[in-house]
């Protein structure tokens, strides 16, 4: 397997469910601490405590996750959220991410999502933006709309291109893996914070 080339994410961490390989595949997300990396093996360290071994799949894709401004977010970018919803029926943004524009349109519309009760994804375009105590944004996608709230202390990211490079023991990562019937998985996609930050997806 060679992954000395440039790998570039083809789809968004909250996308991959939605492809048509995925439907037919048992997707997990393991966030972590890389351990150990081999050839064609990734060992992360996860939350818990407890160790994963993955294989690193020959169509791997790689960014690097970065903070980002929260001036990026105007109307007309496309954005993704992990959220929960509130009690008036808006959602309150856990985190935000800006996604370049090659990535426009890539896992659009909402599901649920792995951080507990009535949490969600949601990758959209942004409308109407108003500022006050934070962000109120109208976020639009094929199937609806959803108002979401950006408290003032909501994560900002962004993704860059990354290389194989990227995956250093002690990096901090979110892993979507295929997990096969024996158990085993297979990374499809990883994301490395970039300069030790956390991915808070």
């Amino acid at each position: 397997m060679v992954l000395t080339r440039r790998l570039v994410l083809a789809g968004t961490f909250g996308a991959l469910a939605s492809s048509a390989h995925a439907q037919s595949a048992t997707i997990v997300r393991l966030r972590g601490t890389i351990a150990t990396v081999t050839a064609g093996n990734l060992t992360v360290k996860l939350r818990s405590g407890e160790q994963k071994t993955l294989k690193l799949s020959d169509k791997l894709g790689l960014t690097w996750i970065l903070p980002t401004p929260i001036e990026t977010i105007k109307p007309g970018s496309y954005i993704g959220t992990a959220a929960i919803r509130q009690p008036d029926g808006s959602l309150k943004a856990l985190e935000i991410q800006v996604f370049p524009e090659s990535m426009r349109g890539i896992g659009e519309g909402h599901r649920p999502w792995d951080f507990g009760a009535q949490s969600s994804m949601t990758n959209g375009t942004v409308g109407d933006v108003s500022v006050a105590d934070g962000r109120i944004l109208h976020l639009k996608y094929k199937d609806g709309e959803q108002v979401v709230f950006v408290p003032p202390n909501a994560p900002i990211i962004t993704y860059e291109p990354a290389t194989i490079a990227a995956l250093t023991p002690g990096a901090h990562v979110i892993v979507f893996a295929e997990e096969a019937p024996d158990g085993g998985l297979t990374a499809q996609r990883v994301g490395v914070g970039k300069d030790g930050l956390v991915p808070p997806m």
